[in-house]
């Protein structure tokens, strides 16, 4: 199979930024059509981006895109959206999971507001787009639902200090877990994708660590690579896998990860990584405190 998306159609959560806009770019490069839905449809005075300016980018990158103005913890918003995608390209091949929101705070810090919101959009969110997707993704040629979340450890420091969002997004892992096995026989591919290292996000900037952990950040576009070769593979030999970004892109041959920084040479090891990731992984990293 060629190693393109060209003539594919993404329907993504959100995307508006970071690493969900990375993928959509990476997949506009080779003349892929890429659904953003999102919630950000005006400018964020804390946040770059919106659905538009998505859209905008990926048009620009080679693509085509729609913006779809979309909550997704809300049903028939989902609905609606991934029927605005069919009529407006014939079709779903990929679906992108990437939405996400995230808090991490201990048990007694947390709302349940924040809770309902990680968990309805993380969790909940990730079941029912991937739901709506599916019966169209029946009828695509290569098809793939990927999801950006963390390998199932179910070890209880990957919970203690923050057990909301983790439940949450290890909630994400287990809809994947769940639906290529349930999936297999349609040839429909269900995998997670995971970066090694923290990324350089606005989540990063504005909400865990500001500059200083951006500084020990690498670029949105590894995972974007990994997640190119992740949906160009056969749907029906590659499912099921719980993906580390650089893991992956040393199994296709990479091996200077320097490009995707950070400058100071040392990026910062990410939450939810195995150990073994890093045994395996050519890039000696920086240890989250607390992490071992």
């Amino acid at each position: 199979m060629a190693a393109t998306l060209q003539g594919k159609t993404i329907f993504m959560s959100g995307g508006s930024r970071g690493i969900g806009l990375a993928i959509a770019l990476r997949a506009a490069q080779d003349g892929a059509n890429v659904v953003i839905a999102a919630k950000t449809d005006q400018p964020h005075p804390k946040l770059s981006g919106t659905i538009h300016t998505a859209v905008e980018e990926i048009e620009k990158a080679g693509g085509k895109g729609l913006a779809v103005l979309c909550d997704i913890r809300e049903d028939a918003q989902v609905e609606a959206a991934v029927a605005k995608a069919v009529e407006h390209f014939g079709g779903i091949d990929i679906c992108v999971n990437n939405a996400s929101a995230i808090q991490l705070t201990d048990t007694l810090s947390t709302e349940m507001k924040r809770y309902d919101l990680m968990n309805g959009v993380n969790a909940r969110g990730t079941f029912l787009v991937s739901k709506c997707c599916i019966p169209h993704l029946k009828k695509a040629g290569n098809p793939h639902i990927l999801t950006l979340s963390p390998p199932l450890d179910m070890r209880a420091k990957w919970f203690a200090g923050h057990v909301a969002y983790s439940m949450a997004k290890f909630g994400m892992s287990m809809v994947t877990l769940g639906l290529a096995e349930e999936l297999k026989a349609d040839g429909i591919a269900a995998n997670s994708l995971w970066p090694l290292t923290v990324i350089d996000t606005a989540a990063v900037r504005n909400v865990l660590g500001g500059a200083p952990l951006a500084a020990m950040s690498r670029s949105p576009e590894i995972v974007a690579d990994a997640a190119h070769a992740i949906l160009t593979k056969r749907s029906r030999e590659f499912t099921g896998r719980f993906v580390i970004d650089e893991l992956l892109l040393m199994e296709e041959g990479v091996t200077d990860f320097s490009k995707y920084g950070p400058e100071n040479g040392v990026p910062m090891a990410d939450f939810f990584v195995p150990e073994e990731a890093f045994e395996q992984a050519l890039t000696k990293v920086r240890q989250q405190p607390g992490a071992r």
